[in-house]
């Protein structure tokens, strides 16, 4: 069969039964017909593990109980048949590990957030994946909505002049009360440091603001100064993130994430303001972008497959006409997509155009350790330090 006429397999490590994020990758997954599901280890519970793979129609004999058996056994498999990509929906603690594995098997990798638990486990990884002959990707899913990346090409192109404010924000509410003890298995592994890492909401949600500030600003953050607090005194990780932070190119700005934000769903947010103009993009109203004006009435860009105004790498992300939203499940979508065209096509190299990939990554624990050592400290500022080895490119997207 043809590349183009073929489904990649894939197969998952995680995401068992009560899952969100798994289902989310897997609808995603599907919703281009590109990727067929073919094996996985779900559950380190057999029960559930079992119930899940008969659930998805993945056969009992590649329903494995642990990952280094299934990518033993699938390392084995005719390549006609083999596992293809593989996606990582585990606690935090084990993406690391599993991702190496995984590409020194020769394994495509598509990992959730973060990359690992600290920056010497990311840099080891990366190694892994710069002397791999893989793709590996981090599903910072907010950097697939068609309207950021309209944004990012306003901003790139001068349409607001030269930026000057950007203010960043993420609160939610799903920990305003003590959920410890309760069975909250999601709680109890993100405010566990040997599981999630040492930073809490800092690094599930504060990491998402940070990449999408870097992205549509197109320029790093340089300097960060943190505040971090932790609402329950037994809660050993921080629920809530404010901070200041200076831009590469001049540009000051504020982060703000929270999840002790009472009734607060997912509003993702960012503003961006230039000495022409300003945006303003909400992630709970994803196909809409703001654009204001020095001397012009406010302007409202609505997504949509044909609007003349918008950008090539924003209608490449569409699937439906006007009035049609498109959301979050989309945007994983089209993730999936950019990394099915790079594995079909077989694209040179460790990165999908379009997929933030491991320098994403490093970029995003660089932000973690440095905000929270600040937030401990006594410096007034502190930098983020640049993570890249010297001479490789760190511009996957």
């Amino acid at each position: 069969m043809s590349s183009a006429g073929r489904k990649i397999r894939m197969g998952f490590v995680g995401g068992g039964e009560g899952a969100f994020i798994a289902q989310a990758h897997r609808q995603a997954a599907r919703l281009d017909g590109q990727f067929e599901l073919v094996c996985g280890a779900f559950s380190r519970t057999p029960e559930n593990n079992q119930r899940t793979a008969a659930a998805l129609g993945v056969p009992t004999q590649r329903c494995y109980d642990t990952w280094q058996a299934m990518l033993d056994a699938e390392s084995v498999l005719a390549s006609e048949q083999r596992m293809e990509l593989l996606v990582i929906v585990t606690p935090n603690h084990l993406h690391a590990p599993i991702a190496s594995q995984a590409l020194r098997a020769g394994f495509h990798v598509f990992s959730e957030k973060p990359a690992a638990l600290d920056l010497a486990e990311l840099q080891s990884l990366r190694h892994d994946v710069i002397h791999s002959d893989r793709i590996y990707g981090l599903a910072h899913t907010y950097l697939g909505y068609a309207m950021v990346w309209q944004a990012r090409e306003m901003v790139r192109s001068g349409v607001i002049g030269r930026l000057r404010k950007v203010l960043v924000e993420y609160p939610q509410g799903w920990l305003s009360e003590d959920v410890s003890g309760r069975g909250n298995k999601q709680a109890d592994w993100r405010d566990d440091p040997a599981q999630s890492g040492i930073g809490g909401c800092i690094g599930d949600i504060g990491t998402h603001a940070f990449s999408l500030a870097e992205f549509v600003a197109d320029q790093k953050i340089q300097h960060v100064s943190a505040m971090l607090s932790a609402h329950f005194d037994n809660r050993q990780l921080d629920d809530d993130a404010s901070m200041l932070f200076k831009m590469a190119d001049g540009a000051s700005g504020v982060l703000i994430a929270s999840q002790v934000c009472a009734g607060e769903e997912n509003p993702l947010k960012i503003r961006l303001y230039g000495d022409k103009g300003g945006l303003e993009w909400r992630q709970e109203d994803p196909s809409s972008l703001i654009h204001r004006s020095i001397d012009q009435p406010i302007r409202l860009l609505r997504s949509g497959v044909g609007q003349p105004w918008l950008c090539a790498d924003a209608t490449s992300r569409m699937r439906l006409p006007a009035g049609h939203p498109e959301g979050y499940l989309e945007a994983m979508a089209n993730l999936y997509r950019a990394l099915a065209q790079s594995i079909l096509h077989k694209v040179p190299g460790h990165d999908a155009p379009g997929v933030p990939g491991v320098n994403v990554g490093l970029r995003g624990m660089a932000f973690i350790e440095t905000a929270i050592a600040n937030h401990r400290g006594d410096a007034k500022w502190s930098e983020i330090p640049d993570t890249y080895t010297a001479g490789e490119s760190s511009d996957e997207r």
